[in-house]
C-alpha cells in the first residue's frame, strides 16, 4: 500500500450505496440496468392497479440486494460470473417469468431456470464444504468425491424444498406454481371396475366436463386431461439433477486439480482474509 494513504476500516458495508461503488464494473452495471428496469416495471404496473406485480417488483428489489449482504456480512467473495448469473436469475423468474408471463409464451422457460438453479446451488453447496475443508480449525481433509457429492445432495435437498414451497402455495393459495400439463391417457387403481388393486388406463383422451355440486357442467375443450403438475414437478427436479451433476462433475475437478480449474473458479465463493477485507474496503476509496 503506498505511504500516506489510509486504510478504511474493516467490517461489513453500512449500506447499499458503499456497497455498489465496491462492486467490479461489470457487476455493478448490469446491477443498475436491471435494477432501473424493475422500478420502471414497477411504476408501469402500479398506474395499471396490477398491485400484485407491484409487490414482485419490490420483492426482486429486496432480492438483488442479496448477492452484496452476503459478501458482507459473512465476509465471502462472490466471483464476478456467480454474481451476474444471480441478479439474472432472479429477473428472469420474477420480472420475465411472472409479470412478463415468460413461463407461458416461452414453454421451456421455467425448465431453464431449474437446471441453472440446480448449477448455482450446487456451487453454493460445494463452496460451503471447500470453505470449511480449507479452515485452518479443521485437520479433516475431505476427499474431492466427497465434496462433489455433498454440492450434489445439497442442490437436490434445495431443489426438493423449492417444489414442497410451490405445492404449498397451489394448496393455500391456488396460484398454480405447478404448472398443469395436458396428457391423453391416465392410469389408476382407482380406475379399476372392481374396485380392487388393478390398475386400469383411460386412452386418447380428446375432452374433460367438469361437474360441480349443483349439477353444472363445464367442459373444458382442453384436447385432454388436466394433470394437476406432478409432470411439472418431475420434470423441474430432473432438470435440477442435470445442473447439479454438472457441477459436481466440474466441482470435482476443480479440488482433484487443488484449484487450478479457471471455469470453476467462477461459480465457487470463497472467504475472504482480514487483509482483503480491509484492501476492500479501502480500494476504492
Amino acid at each position: 500500500m503506498p505511504m500516506g494513504r489510509k486504510r478504511k476500516k474493516s467490517g461489513p458495508l453500512r449500506n447499499t450505496a458503499e456497497a455498489l461503488r465496491q462492486k467490479r464494473g461489470a457487476v455493478a452495471t448490469i446491477y443498475v440496468i436491471l435494477r432501473v428496469a424493475v422500478i420502471v416495471t414497477m411504476v408501469a404496473q402500479f398506474f395499471n392497479g396490477n398491485f400484485e406485480n407491484v409487490f414482485l417488483c419490490a420483492l426482486t428489489l429486496v432480492l438483488f440486494l442479496v448477492p452484496t449482504f452476503i459478501e458482507r456480512q459473512i465476509r465471502v467473495d462472490l466471483p464476478d460470473t456467480l454474481e451476474v448469473i444471480i441478479l439474472l436469475f432472479i429477473f428472469a423468474a420474477e420480472i420475465l417469468g411472472e409479470i412478463q408471463e415468460y413461463y407461458i409464451t416461452f414453454p421451456h422457460w421455467d425448465t431453464m431456470l431449474h437446471t441453472f438453479n440446480g448449477f448455482l446451488c450446487a456451487a453454493i453447496g460445494f463452496a460451503l464444504v471447500d470453505i470449511l475443508d480449507r479452515s485452518e480449525r479443521f485437520s479433516i481433509q475431505l476427499s474431492p468425491l466427497f465434496l462433489a457429492l455433498v454440492a450434489f445432495c445439497f442442490s437436490m435437498t434445495i431443489g426438493v424444498l423449492w417444489e414442497f414451497f410451490e405445492c404449498l402455495m397451489d394448496l393455500l393459495l391456488h396460484v398454480d406454481m405447478q404448472k398443469d400439463t395436458i396428457v391423453h391417457t391416465v392410469s389408476s387403481v382407482m380406475l379399476d371396475p372392481t374396485g380392487g388393486n388393478t390398475p386400469t388406463a383411460i386412452r386418447d383422451i380428446t375432452n374433460v366436463i367438469v361437474v360441480t355440486a349443483d349439477g353444472s357442467q363445464y367442459p373444458l375443450g382442453l384436447g385432454g386431461y388436466l394433470d394437476i403438475g406432478i409432470l411439472d414437478t418431475m420434470e423441474d427436479l430432473f432438470v435440477n439433477f442435470i445442473g447439479a451433476i454438472l457441477f459436481s462433475v466440474i466441482g470435482y475437478f476443480f479440488v482433484k486439480s487443488r484449484g487450478q480449474g479457471r471455469f470453476a473458479r467462477r461459480f465457487i465463493p470463497r472467504v475472504l482474509s482480514e487483509t482483503e477485507m480491509e484492501e476492500s474496503g479501502g480500494a476504492d476509496a
